[in-house]
């Protein structure tokens, strides 16, 4: 019997719903999911085995125009992507206006299939939903256009269908039981990183990186230890919070979130380091795990 197996890559702009999407179509919170934008920043691998396919899912950091080191390095991966995959998914919110030019004539020129799925409808009339329908088709003239709410589910099945028709055969790129190419270690530090986006206003959460420095798996309790690094002190004063009550903050809800997706009991311990500039440092970002 074939097998059928491929590379599918997500991309869009931040705030499109990329993340939302993909961890519908994998079933499982792969990415992280905030009402902030550039919120994914590495190339984040999503795997659906069945007996007779595997699809491996890409998401990608948000389309932008990068402003320092650590957004170029987003966006290679991002260009990397469009290389790889078999198969090419376009995120776009109803309402967003779309002039990132480069991307939209590497989506013209490819040879993978390429579908462009209008999110968030939810959010429209029936009018604009035509109306953007029509803007796509003359502007990429793709394979497919799915109007969808990735929120809601609404049209997923038809997307999977639509990779389902196009994916090659190939065996297995990863082994059967492989849900990402990505380790705990990984998806803990996303997860406290998700809880500074989300309790923290305005530019803080941009400056912050989070790295595991210790993972200590006992009987009964896993012991982790993370930095959450920041650029400058003011930032640092304000991760900690009075009398240290927004870092308390922060670590509860994570821990919470990482005993859940662990299965085991934990002991979070959080520290704040400030390394000033490191977005645009080179050498901390091939250590944070960033491509160069």
């Amino acid at each position: 019997m074939s097998h059928k197996a491929g590379f599918v890559s997500i991309i869009g702009k931040p705030n499109a719903g990329k993340s939302t999407l993909m961890n519908a179509l994998v079933g499982e919170k792969m990415s992280i999911v905030t009402p902030k934008a550039q919120t994914t920043r590495h190339r984040i691998i999503g795997i659906v085995n069945e007996p007779e396919y595997q699809i491996v899912f890409s998401d990608t950091p948000g389309v932008i125009k990068p402003a320092y080191t650590l957004q170029e390095s987003m966006m290679s991966s991002v260009q990397g992507s469009l290389i790889d995959a078999d198969i090419i998914l376009l995120v776009t919110d109803i309402h967003e206006k779309y002039d990132e030019s480069d991307v939209i004539e590497k989506l013209k020129k490819t040879d993978s299939p390429v579908a462009i799925l209008i999110n968030k409808i939810d959010k429209s009339t029936e009018d604009e939903v035509k109306q953007k329908i029509g803007y796509w088709q003359e502007l990429v003239n793709p394979q497919a256009i799915f109007a969808i709410s990735a929120l809601h589910g609404h049209n997923i099945a038809a997307i999977m269908q639509f990779i389902l028709d196009r994916l090659p055969e190939h065996p297995p790129y990863y082994e059967k039981d492989s849900l990402t190419d990505r380790n705990e270690r990984f998806f803990v530090s996303e997860i406290i990183r998700e809880k500074v986006f989300k309790l923290y206003e305005k530019e803080i959460p941009y400056s912050t990186e989070v790295v595991i420095t210790a993972f200590k798996e006992e009987a009964a309790i896993t012991r982790i230890s993370a930095e959450i690094i920041v650029e400058r002190d003011s930032q640092k004063n304000i991760i900690i919070g009075k009398a240290g009550s927004m870092i308390k903050k922060v670590g509860t809800y994570a821990r919470e979130d990482v005993e859940d997706f662990l299965q085991t009991k934990v002991f979070l311990e959080l520290f704040v380091k400030v390394i000033p500039d490191w977005r645009k440092k080179d050498n901390y970002l091939k250590r944070f795990g960033y491509e160069q």
